[in-house]
């Protein structure tokens, strides 16, 4: 019951810590490998922005069984700050996304890429990638679809 005491309070700070306006430092959850209790450090977070996807469906088509198909999400920074992607996720080990390390400037485009391997996924497959970022949105969802055909 502590616990869930603790990590709802940390929870609050966080949600207190994200409304800010200013730039102020917000606690973050570190949870170490070999210990139960979570800590908190306090880490800078950068002014929100707003992005708007140029696509983010892709209906890849077919393709043979253990060709690896490259993706490209195309996004433009729409806000007044910068953009930053602080992670992209991937809903299964068969895709490895790519993010953009650098800020992306107002007013200018970047990608997220993918790859996905289509070995032992034969049949039609639906992914998706979980983009988090410095936006008015917590987070985005991009998805592709893509059949993978047996090789004969």
């Amino acid at each position: 019951m502590k616990r869930l005491f603790s990590i709802l309070s940390v929870t609050a700070v966080l949600a207190i810590g994200c409304n800010s306006a200013a730039k102020e430092e917000a606690p973050s959850i570190v949870a170490p490998s070999n210990s139960a209790e979570a800590k908190v450090e306090p880490v800078v977070a950068a002014p929100v922005t707003t992005i708007q996807w140029v696509d983010s469906v892709k209906h890849i088509g077919k393709v043979s069984e253990g060709e690896k198909v490259q993706i490209e999400y195309k996004f433009v920074n729409t806000g007044s700050n910068p953009l930053v992607i602080s992670n992209v996720v991937a809903s299964c080990g068969c895709t490895v996304a790519e993010k953009p390390e650098a800020p992306i400037a107002p007013g200018k485009e970047g990608y997220i890429k993918a790859s996905f391997d289509s070995k032992g996924r034969v049949g039609s497959n639906h992914k998706t990638l979980t983009v988090i970022a410095n936006t008015t949105q917590a987070n985005y969802a991009l998805v592709f679809d893509v059949e993978v055909i047996a090789k004969k």
